[in-house]
């Protein structure tokens, strides 16, 4: 995921650095005994671990409307008009439909079709009618119906995903919808900077990672250097 700012090692995942030591125990156990369970336990970690990313960059990307106005969170901020409330409400009908049709296990609440491509283009942004509340209360209710998915089956159990009209398994899934959340998430972060400098993954991830304006505004002249003596000409076209 791309956040604003290098990363600090306390906003690091939950449980990754122990994970791959998990696993490092987990493959010498598999050379050493050749136990066939083993491939089950590698599994288990698999799915753990997916599974305990997709919880926190779900949080990752609904923090972004902490704070903000309702105009903010809701104003188009690229000339394609993303915005974080779109991202939210898009990120939550996507998810739905992945870890609920796709096994068998529709999402209890409507949804709109995902061959309506009216409905479809309407999940990027929120109307003035759809409350902040509305979504991210949306958006945690599929939470859990997809944490109960997943906990539900085996990393293997087999789905069909009626738009890519293709047969997957649920840790194909699983990694198409960490990845997409991942995605917009780093979508959030570069738009939450824009508006008011916050960045990081936590909400208690310190203001400008610790560093005041007058550390990144020296930073940003250091890279803005590099790049004009990189492309000289291309640098004199562009307003200092």
């Amino acid at each position: 995921m791309r956040f604003a700012g290098p990363s600090t090692d306390h906003e690091r995942p939950p449980r990754a650095r122990s994970w791959f030591r998990r696993v490092a125990s987990v493959g010498a156990y598999c050379a050493a005994d050749g136990v066939a369970d083993s491939y089950a336990m590698i599994d288990s970690f698999a799915k753990e671990h997916l599974h305990d990313h997709l919880r926190w960059v779900r949080e990752a990307l609904v923090w972004k409307l902490d704070g903000l106005s309702e105009y903010d969170i809701r104003r188009p901020l690229t000339s394609t008009g993303t915005n974080l409330l779109g991202l939210v409400k898009h990120s939550a009908i996507a998810e739905a439909r992945y870890f609920g049709e796709v096994f068998g296990r529709a999402f209890p609440e409507p949804l709109p079709r995902w061959d309506d491509e009216a409905a479809d283009e309407a999940a990027f942004w929120a109307t003035e009618h759809e409350t902040r509340d509305d979504i991210v209360g949306l958006y945690r209710r599929v939470w859990e119906h997809s944490d109960a998915t997943i906990n539900a089956l085996a990393i293997d159990a087999p789905g069909y995903v009626p738009w890519w009209r293709e047969e997957v398994q649920l840790f194909n899934i699983m990694v198409h919808v960490l990845s997409d959340v991942t995605r917009h998430a780093g979508h959030a972060d570069i738009l939450r900077e824009q508006l008011d400098g916050a960045v990081g993954l936590l909400v208690q991830s310190e203001p400008g990672h610790g560093h005041d304006s007058t550390f990144w505004e020296a930073r940003r002249a250091q890279i803005e250097q590099a790049a004009r003596a990189a492309d000289p000409a291309g640098a004199a076209s562009q307003p200092r």
